[in-house]
């Protein structure tokens, strides 16, 4: 963990601290977020720092510092929800490096605003300050704050896994930047796109996953959304066991069709009951696409994994 020491003031425009920051961690984290807390430790989350300003008007201000392990952990917690208006928090560069060539799919701000709401990956700290009322005055304190927690702290880059997906230009699917997610636990790849209440694929802390979606529109208006699944696995062998268990469950009549040569790319489609789908394993990583309208669309999605 890189993080640099924090220090709040004690009064910003009218609100007070009203007490030393309260710390969460493990073994406590159920107690302040009940069922939450799942998903902050389905990513390597070490503790979290919770401050409270209070004003006269009743209308608090909770900050929640959360130290994860790493950037890319920080990261996939900002990547679950795009949603909200990006600032600039001047230091804090709203636009990822340009030698990165994960922003094609992904937004390109590390800092959202929205209904009183400010969310910030900064490095290892992922960050919520949020208002108990969107009242006047508000958001410039939220992002005073936001301003003083990130100052001096780095910004990497992106995880290098988002690079896996290449988007193509003569594709005629397009790919929603807002609903890429980076993760590396079955019970998030299921709060996006439920497989199965096991964990199939085998995602662990030793995995890396990328969630997106694409989009085309039909010619009665009507919006298609293929689901693309890419996962690393820390050993080849263990990405062709997990396409084997996922076969198992999800496609129980296909398994004898498989055929699996270690040194060759394998890929397969299939029609099922929400459209086609299909999969491709190479090496360590097996990429799943799913609710296609057909075959040619399902290969031509997987094309974009590289």
């Amino acid at each position: 963990m890189r993080s640099n020491k924090i220090n709040l003031p004690e009064t910003l425009n009218g609100w007070r601290l009203d007490a030393p920051p309260r710390r969460i961690d493990k073994t406590n984290i159920f107690d302040y977020m009940d069922g939450a807390g799942e998903l902050y430790l389905s990513y390597e989350f070490d503790h979290l720092l919770v401050y409270e300003y209070k004003t006269e008007s009743d209308n608090d201000i909770l900050v929640e510092l959360y130290q994860m392990k790493d950037s890319q952990d920080a990261f996939g917690l900002l990547s679950l929800d795009w949603g909200g208006e990006p600032v600039d928090l001047n230091h804090l560069r709203s636009e990822m490096p340009e030698n990165s060539a994960s922003p094609q799919i992904i937004p390109k701000s590390r800092a959202l605003y929205g209904k009183g709401l400010l969310r910030i990956w900064s490095d290892d700290l992922y960050i919520r300050i949020m208002a108990f009322k969107d009242t006047p005055g508000v958001k410039e304190v939220i992002l005073k704050l936001g301003k003083i927690i990130t100052v001096n702290r780095s910004n990497p880059s992106p995880p290098e896994m988002l690079q896996v997906i290449k988007p193509s230009a003569d594709s005629s699917w397009s790919l929603r930047k807002d609903r890429t997610a980076y993760f590396y636990s079955h019970l998030v790849l299921n709060s996006l796109f439920y497989i199965s209440h096991e964990n199939i694929l085998n995602l662990s802390h030793s995995t890396e996953a990328v969630f997106v979606t694409y989009y085309k529109k039909n010619k009665d208006g009507a919006r298609q959304s293929p689901k693309l699944l890419v996962i690393k696995y820390p050993e080849a062998e263990q990405a062709a066991v997990s396409l084997k268990d996922f076969i198992k469950t999800y496609l129980p009549d296909q398994g004898r069709e498989m055929k699996q040569d270690p040194n060759k790319e394998i890929q397969q489609f299939f029609q099922i009951e929400d459209g086609w789908m299909g999969f491709k394993l190479f090496d360590r990583t097996l990429s799943l696409v799913f609710e296609c309208p057909d075959s040619n669309s399902a290969q031509e999605i997987l094309s974009q994994v590289q």
